[in-house]
């Protein structure tokens, strides 16, 4: 059962300072149908912090809600296509704020934040032309290997949704050792100790948007592009030239297209891209 927050006020003593409530946190939480168990203390609390600073953080909140319109559909898609659940498209958010051109300390890249070295092993191709982490559709459907590969080794959605941020054999080790794949029960590596609850804040507070103070009309999210899909078999050496020749600009194929990275697209024998258009009146 939802509990609503108490509003925060900007009226203090003498109307002077402004006061900050603290929001009520839920009742119940769950991860891809897996229970959260808030009723024990250290994960109520590790859950109220990252809720605190996240619910704190509203223009971000407001701008996440106007980008889901956009994007949520097309994660979902290539989530129930590969039999993943549908809140694994919050750890998008955690990973990357749903941007493109999310890079890392590590310098992981994209939507779902994968290395150079580990991108290829996942179908994603990685060269000076073409950064296929910057294409959702497909760093999606390769991220979805992942989590069905740590859920057969791990036997739970949270443990293979944890283990994404610090790696199976990260998150096999200390398991190993203290004898569970319970992510609560589980002393892992910082980031990791606070990541599913990030998520699960990303959660509720999208989940429950209006009820919990953020308003954002339809008519305000950020609406799917259209397109026009053109399949590309042969080399364009020049973009630019090609994006005139199409009615648009190099910038709108960059903007729609954010895995090219070059001026020009290099075809080998044998392999084909698809490049999004502007859709033709």
């Amino acid at each position: 059962m939802l509990l609503l927050l108490s509003q925060f006020s900007f009226k203090g003593n003498n109307g002077n300072n402004p006061q900050w409530h603290a929001p009520t946190l839920p009742d119940e939480l769950s991860f891809a149908g897996e229970e959260a168990p808030l009723q024990r203390w250290d994960v109520r609390e590790k859950f109220d912090k990252e809720f605190l600073l996240n619910y704190y953080s509203q223009g971000n909140i407001i701008y996440l809600l106007k980008l889901a319109n956009r994007n949520f559909p097309i994660i979902s898609a290539r989530l129930k296509a590969n039999g993943v659940p549908d809140d694994f498209k919050y750890l998008c958010i955690a990973e990357s704020n749903m941007q493109s051109w999310a890079v890392s300390k590590s310098g992981a890249v994209g939507y779902w934040q994968f290395l150079d070295g580990t991108a290829p092993g996942y179908g994603l191709e990685v060269s000076a032309q073409v950064d296929e982490r910057q294409d959702l559709e497909k760093a999606t459907d390769a991220a979805c290997i992942y989590f069905k590969q740590a859920y057969e080794k791990f036997g739970n959605w949270t443990a293979a949704a944890a283990s994404y941020n610090c790696g199976q054999g990260g998150y096999n080790k200390p398991s190993a050792f203290q004898r569970t794949t319970n992510y609560y029960d589980l002393q892992l590596p910082e980031e990791t100790n606070k990541y599913i609850f990030r998520i699960l804040s990303f959660k509720h507070l999208m989940e429950n948007a209006e009820e919990l103070g953020f308003i954002v009309k339809k008519e305000e999210t950020y609406q799917p592009m259209p397109f026009q899909a053109v399949t590309i078999n042969s080399t364009i050496d020049d973009l630019a030239q090609y994006a005139t020749n199409n009615g648009t600009t190099y910038k709108m194929i960059r903007a729609m297209n954010p895995w090219i990275k070059g001026r020009s697209l290099t075809v080998r024998p044998g392999k084909s891209y698809t490049i999004k258009l502007p859709q033709s009146n």
